[in-house]
């Protein structure tokens, strides 16, 4: 299990008991953008590689954050890409030296933030790495470039450091929460950080000025290798693959069971993304049960004791996935097929022609929490962080990315705009996992899980025990101290 303790010349860490293992974290607030320039006193250059996800969030938050000094803030972008208009009218400019060629400016700046795709990161990493200056910083918001770089036997260059910083949610949620955080003591999206590689003993401290920068509430430590094992395996399961095949399969067993559309939708989908995950937010998992009259809790039961082993069963494939390469590799080989084959659409069923109406009428609405679906959502959930425990993951990163990165990021979006707009405005890493996982969750659920229930399946009393008395809640409790003050307002 990683070293997630850590310590900072300048920020105020402090540490916190998750499960009699103590965990060391920054809490943030716009009181310590002031400490920005000190920690990054040796930068006068940062350079935000790529504009697809992360990069307009990451540029305008740490723009922002900056504009009292510190480090000038500069985006690269290939000289032919289609961005450079959306980067301009973000405002940066080539003739005031803000927005230029992507090599030219790695090779200007002390830190570079590279959020090119992943793809791209392993088919441009070794041009990255010449540009680079010695004594530069490189950072990266996904470990899947260490990943790639295991795979193949190859490293950094050995005069540079290494970091990371990598927000637990897509990019409009960083810019969105740290808007909204203008307000107030501050608001954005929780973070974790990795130091791959520190030459001069500044690396902590850099990758903790870029989560402040940003806007993170708290920052957890983790590795990169352990990141993107979690984030590439959370991306496919709860955070956007098995939520979009559960509604999916939900809706159209409400609607065999003689529901109409749009019941059947609201007890699918809008459940799940208006009060489920909302209850979730704020009470966790366990808030989410006890707060259950009666009937809808038995049925919570008996959906979490049929879900939880078939979701089980594909979380340890997609994990074995991850962890072997082959999911790595599978995205690097979609780099040139989609250019002759871009991605379809992910809601062109019935079902979401249906949410496109109740979503528009919906503040006339009273959305109910369903049972049926409450407890296979939560099943998929613990399902996850049972997994990713068994594998050595720390605990803060396991439940961000298993719970607090679905309800707080991700889901709010999909209830505002509908699924697409969820997991198409993700990294192409997530949107292709989604769309290969997704419909084997939707299998799971259709073929073994509800038709279990049709049979009258009942709960068992000793997984609903084990769910009970899930450290997880007392994790959750104790993280939830750090939530922002605000929920994500999704225009």
């Amino acid at each position: 299990m990683a070293n997630t303790r850590f310590s900072s010349q300048i920020f105020p860490v402090q540490d916190i008991d998750l499960d009699g293992r103590m965990e060391s974290v920054l809490v943030g607030g716009r009181h310590l953008l002031a400490l920005l320039p000190e920690a990054w006193r040796e930068v006068d250059q940062i350079a935000v590689i790529g504009w697809g996800s992360q990069g307009p969030a990451q540029a305008a938050n740490l723009r922002d954050s900056l504009a009292g000094g510190g480090p000038r803030v500069t985006v690269g972008l290939r000289r032919d890409s289609s961005s450079m208009r959306s980067a301009r009218s973000a405002g940066f400019r080539e003739a005031d030296g803000s927005l230029g060629e992507m090599f030219e400016m790695i090779a200007r700046a002390d830190l570079v933030l590279l959020l090119i795709s992943d793809g791209a990161q392993a088919e441009l990493h070794a041009k990255v790495f010449e540009a680079l200056q010695p004594g530069a910083t490189l950072g990266l918001s996904h470990g899947f470039l260490v990943g790639y770089l295991c795979a193949v036997g190859d490293d950094f260059p050995d005069d540079i450091n290494v970091i990371g910083v990598c927000p637990k949610g897509m990019g409009p949620s960083v810019r969105r929460l740290y808007q909204q955080g203008a307000a107030t003591t501050g608001a954005g999206i929780n973070c974790s950080f990795a130091v791959e590689q520190d030459i001069d003993g500044r690396a902590t401290d850099m990758a903790l000025a870029w989560a402040v920068g940003i806007g993170a509430p708290y920052t957890f430590k983790t590795t990169l290798s352990s990141e993107y094992r979690s984030d590439i395996f959370g991306e496919r399961a709860v955070l956007l693959g098995a939520v979009h095949g559960l509604v999916e399969s939900l809706y159209r067993w409400r609607r065999d069971n003689g529901a109409d559309e749009e019941d059947a939708f609201v007890r699918a989908c809008e459940t799940i993304t208006g009060p489920i995950a909302a209850t979730i937010s704020r009470v966790g998992l366990i808030g989410l049960f006890n707060g259950l009259e009666r009937n809808e809790r038995d049925h919570f039961a008996r959906a979490y004791s049929a879900a939880y082993e078939p979701v089980a069963a594909i979380l340890s494939e997609i994990y074995d996935e991850v962890d072997s390469a082959r999911e790595l590799a599978g995205v690097i080989a979609a780099g040139e097929r989609l250019k002759a084959h871009p991605m379809a659409p992910i809601e062109g069923t019935r079902m979401w022609q249906v949410g496109a109406t109740i979503r528009a009428s919906r503040a006339h609405r009273n959305i109910p929490i369903d049972g049926i679906a409450a407890g296979a959502f939560a099943a998929a959930m613990t399902a996850q962080v049972d997994l990713l425990r068994r594998q050595g993951h720390p605990w803060s990163e396991v439940a961000n990315e298993s719970v607090i990165e679905a309800v707080d990021s991700l889901i709010p979006f999909m209830h505002a705009r509908g699924v697409a707009y969820m997991v198409d405005n993700c990294s192409t890493t997530a949107r292709l996992g989604a769309r290969r996982w997704g419909p084997v969750f939707e299998a799971a659920f259709s073929r073994v899980v509800l038709p279990a229930l049709d049979q009258g399946a009942g709960p068992d009393p000793a997984l609903m025990e084990a769910f009970r008395g899930h450290t997880l809640h007392q994790v959750l409790a104790t993280l939830s101290r750090f939530r922002p003050p605000l929920d994500i307002a999704v225009e």
